[in-house]
């Protein structure tokens, strides 16, 4: 959605509480804090599944972690690689499923030719540590195990992406880059159709995105509601799209205040229908 300013969390609609079916949320510095998912966060995680609300994350994490993910975390489904592909766990069949948006040719050659130069023409930067478990796409390092780079750096590495005509989107801690027409709404709209049997625009009123940096923009433009983590504040000059709500909370501390909002919400509208 595209609001002229966030509104405060405990403004999100008691109805769409009620009605919330999906909860797609983005992985790094929106369920986790310093790089740990804290024991809060995997908590509500599991309040959330336990009221019947169905998580998705939607990562630009690798392949490797969403294998993981998927068979052992509370959710229903993951959106990796920034929307490259969607694994889902059949918890009694004991069987995972892949989908990908991603053709038999990744053009591997092409991606490690354009990292060699982001490397080579923007100093302290470095390959992402996950990058041998990814499939589709790379990751440059800007945050992670790297000392933080200034916003200049971070353009500058943008600025190459740009150049050589690759799809990059900007986290809190990498910037991703890829060959191929599909972003992390594209993911989510897949695991609609394929996971949940229905159109995208059909969730449209069950389902609500959080997230927090600028690759998650493509969600809040798409979803008809989104919620942002407060580190967020940090990106908001620097994406058209905003979120609908914000939490006051960052991190994962604003992730378990907008699911603990949320899950008051729809006991309490419950109560009363």
């Amino acid at each position: 959605m595209n609001a002229s300013r966030p509104a405060a969390i405990s403004s999100v609609p008691a109805g769409l509480c009620r009605d919330l079916r999906f909860l797609f949320a983005d992985i790094d510095d929106t369920l986790t804090t310093d790089g740990m998912l804290p024991d809060s966060s995997y908590r509500a995680l599991w309040d959330l599944d336990r009221a019947g609300i169905k998580v998705v994350p939607v990562t630009g994490r690798p392949a490797g972690w969403c294998d993981h993910i998927a068979r052992m975390w509370p959710v229903a489904g993951v959106v990796g690689e920034n929307g490259a592909f969607v694994y889902s766990y059949d918890r009694t069949a004991r069987k995972m499923n892949r989908r990908s948006l991603t053709g038999p040719g990744r053009q591997a050659d092409a991606l490690q030719r354009v990292a060699e130069r982001v490397l080579k023409e923007v100093p302290g930067t470095a390959l992402a540590a996950d990058q041998s478990f990814r499939i589709s796409d790379m990751a440059i390092d800007y945050c992670e195990d790297v000392p933080p780079l200034p916003t200049e750096q971070v353009d500058a590495i943008c600025r190459v992406l740009r150049e050589e005509g690759v799809h990059f989107k900007v986290s809190s801690i990498h910037v991703n880059f890829w060959i191929g027409d599909f972003d992390k709404l594209s993911g989510a709209r897949m695991f609609a159709e394929k996971n949940a049997g229905a159109q995208f625009s059909d969730l449209a009123e069950s389902s609500i995105f959080i997230g927090d940096s600028p690759n998650d923009e493509p969600l809040f433009e798409g979803f008809a509601h989104s919620i942002a983590v407060g580190n967020i504040r940090t990106f908001l000059p620097r994406i058209k799209h905003l979120p609908e709500f914000i939490t006051k909370a960052e991190c994962a501390a604003g992730f378990c205040e907008a699911a603990r909002t949320i899950l008051r919400k729809r006991r309490t509208t419950r109560r009363e229908s």
